[in-house]
């Protein structure tokens, strides 16, 4: 019973309690709106009472977006090593599938022989010898149509003059020749 008659009394107090929750509701809100609209000025607030004349009205507030975001080339290492495979793919002949790999190995392994003997590179125009008409030769003088160099010989060829004492070696008096010396002929 005697729950009941305190709650007959204290409606009063109730109300009141309940009437102070709003209010400190209702001024934190407006705090916090105040300090809102006060961070989107970009004018520092001024300090000291103003007359109603010197303030200044609020002004609209614009959002701005961010920059859409631009991508930008990561300086890593791993970064840098795809850049290299990419370079590379370009610059490698493309891989074979398996049956033109097998195609290949059958081309070679036709009826072929091994021959030997000696037939001289021709220089090509980048100064490299070019075994490949070396050892075309040599297959055509045993009977066959063409070939594939296995074995390459390199000799120096002198002029006499180089071994006679007191000679100095000059730049033009020795240069070097390769020879195929066995291809494979089909």
């Amino acid at each position: 019973m005697a729950d009941g008659i305190e709650d007959q009394i204290n409606p009063a107090r109730l109300n009141l309690a309940k009437t102070r929750v709003a209010l400190a509701g209702l001024v934190l809100s407006m705090t916090l709106a105040a300090i809102g609209s006060g961070l989107a000025q970009t004018a520092p607030p001024a300090l000291g009472v103003q007359s109603p004349q010197q303030s200044v009205a609020p002004q609209p507030q614009q959002i701005e977006l961010p920059p859409a975001p631009v991508e930008r080339e990561n300086p890593g290492l791993i970064n840098e090593i795809g850049k290299l495979f990419e370079k590379s793919k370009s610059a490698l002949p493309p891989l074979k599938s398996p049956s033109e790999t097998f195609n290949d190995l059958s081309n070679l392994a036709r009826p072929s022989t091994m021959v030997t003997g000696r037939a001289a590179c021709v220089v090509a125009a980048n100064g490299a010898p070019d075994c490949k008409i070396g050892a075309d030769r040599l297959c055509q003088s045993k009977g066959f149509k063409e070939g594939k160099g296995i074995d390459i010989a390199t000799a120096e060829k002198c002029s006499p003059l180089v071994y006679l004492p007191g000679h100095k070696r000059g730049p033009n008096d020795c240069k070097t020749e390769n020879f195929v010396t066995r291809a494979v002929c089909q």
